[in-house]
């Protein structure tokens, strides 16, 4: 199957050496091999390629101004030291599985595309999903281009060190007029079809989640010289916090992460004068998250309240819950389900998908491929040989009933 001799070509790219995780960070190096490995699937194929002014890259089959495309795809970028499969296992199928329609002799009524959407982990600039909030409006250009990153770069310069133009970033209206269906195949973040004993299954709907930057401020002072009665030290809150956080998610049935924290001045023998930490909060409803946010929060004030240390909370980026299109996942289960022995369970999923911000401008919705592990963003994300095949002949079953009826 072409799926395994285009998964060889694009493993290896930006694969660290130490811990064998990936950095396809968005706009660079690694970035442009990812872009350039799909602009050379799609003229293989001869397909008719084009990379959009918000930087996701598309290649069709038909004319896309007839309107009504089917697309498939997903992003090829990574998050920090993350595994192969989120993201490039949808891109690589949607290639696979367009093969296998054509060995099938199957005959299109209706445009077929092919996307990678641009900067959907986030780990650059900090805001998942920058290609497609762009193209759905969710994100508008003034906002994109306060985007720094970690060196201080801004999205713009980025953008247009690759050679994008980054003035011209924006909605995209017409270009999602003429989606009819758009269907993401994504690795399955977690392990409910492990423990079902299910290859593949249908996604029902996306929890609400968000990111919030908590700004512990202390007072910087001698680790050695300094007797504890005197700190106010942030990092004892910020602690207590990240402590706070698991268990008011735990009783409330979510999921709560501060996965990432910066020090100041970050010193083997000084006390921090600043502990910013990022929480990532997600859950089954809104109601619920709100909760458990305001939660964490509370419990956040009065530990930096005891410690003698200023906070501050701001949030960076909320999705709202999104409910896949009933009608479109109702097809895909009808599909599936025809003529075959596969059994394809609906189930939810708290991570978020390019295919959760086109939701609400497009029909769209999500197969998931069984991951033995239920690992993800690292190196033990997993699917095996066969539950990828499983996945591809499951897209391609899809794209044939929705394309070729």
């Amino acid at each position: 199957m072409s799926f395994h001799r285009m998964w060889a070509e694009l493993l290896p790219v930006g694969r660290g050496s130490a811990a064998g995780g990936y950095r396809r960070f968005a706009w660079t190096g690694a970035d442009a091999d990812c872009r350039a490995w799909f602009r050379e699937q799609a003229v293989t194929r001869q397909l008719a390629y084009e990379a959009d002014r918000n930087g996701n890259q598309w290649a069709w089959l038909g004319d896309p101004a007839a309107g009504d495309a089917v697309v498939t795809g997903s992003h090829l970028d990574s998050v920090p030291d993350g595994g192969a499969f989120d993201g490039p296992l949808g891109v690589v199928s949607a290639f696979a599985a367009l093969d296998e329609l054509r060995h099938r002799g199957a005959r299109f009524a209706k445009p077929l595309g092919i996307v990678n959407f641009g900067d959907e982990e986030g780990a650059r600039f900090g805001l998942a999903c920058v290609g497609s909030r762009l193209t759905a409006g969710l994100l508008t250009a003034e906002q994109a281009h306060r985007l720094t990153d970690g060196d201080g770069v801004t999205l713009p310069r980025a953008m247009a060190a690759a050679g994008y133009d980054p003035d011209a970033i924006g909605p995209d209206p017409e270009r999602l007029d003429r989606i009819g269906a758009f269907v993401e195949l994504h690795v399955e973040q977690g392990r409910a079809l492990d423990l079902s004993g299910d290859p593949v299954g249908i996604a029902s709907a996306i929890w609400p989640h968000g990111r919030w930057r908590f700004d512990f401020r202390g007072e910087a002072n001698h680790a050695g010289t300094t007797r504890l009665t005197d700190r106010h030290d942030p990092m004892l809150p910020y602690a207590e916090t990240v402590l706070a956080a698991r268990r008011t998610a735990e009783l409330a049935g979510a999921v709560a992460t501060f996965g990432k924290v910066a020090v100041e001045p970050n010193g083997v023998n000084a006390v921090p004068s600043l502990v910013s930490g990022w929480l990532d909060s997600r859950a089954a409803g809104p109601k619920t998250l709100d909760a458990v946010v305001a939660g964490i929060e509370q419990a956040a004030r009065d530990h930096a309240e005891a410690h003698g240390v200023d906070l501050t909370v701001a949030r960076e980026s909320f999705t709202p819950v999104v409910e896949f299109d009933h009608a479109l996942r109702d097809e895909l289960a009808r599909i599936l389900g025809t003529g075959t022995d596969l059994r394809v369970p609906v189930l939810g999923t708290g991570a978020g998908h390019d295919a959760g911000i086109l939701a609400g401008r497009v029909p769209t919705a999500m197969l998931f491929v069984r991951n033995p592990t239920g690992v993800s963003h690292s190196p033990a994300e997993s699917a095996t040989e066969d539950d990828c095949t499983a996945g591809v002949l499951a897209l391609a079953d899809v794209l044939e009933g929705l394309a070729c009826p």
